[in-house]
């Protein structure tokens, strides 16, 4: 069984949609992340260099959705997991991304992927 190291609900503001209108204005995504790993290590020796840092984790996402433009929120999960995946040594990572208010009548709409 692998540990995991979370972020919830990171919101950040983003070109998005398929519509004339959300390719004009930034619009919030919230985006929820869980990465498998080993913690043992971690808490053994209580030296960040041993984990996953959250921080720099965020800090990447975040600048790499403001930059972002797509269509579907499908891509930029899949986009935002292999980021993850291949600049911070992650092996398994779930990934939820939704806009917040983009339907009438719910709380939000996305995608949860596993990679």
């Amino acid at each position: 069984m692998q540990d995991i190291i979370y972020i919830k609900d990171l919101r950040v503001q983003a070109i998005i949609g398929i519509f004339g209108w959300e390719r004009e204005v930034r619009q919030e995504v919230s985006i929820d992340l869980e990465m498998s790993f080993d913690c043992k290590q971690a808490a053994k020796s209580d030296s960040i260099e041993d984990t996953v840092d959250y921080k720099k984790i965020t800090k990447r996402i975040i600048k790499f959705v403001e930059e972002s433009s797509f269509q579907l929120q499908e891509t930029l999960a899949e986009s935002i997991a292999s980021l993850v995946k291949d600049e911070f040594n992650i092996s398994s990572i779930k990934l939820r991304v939704s806009k917040p208010g983009a339907l009438r009548h719910a709380e939000d709409v996305g995608v949860i992927i596993h990679r």
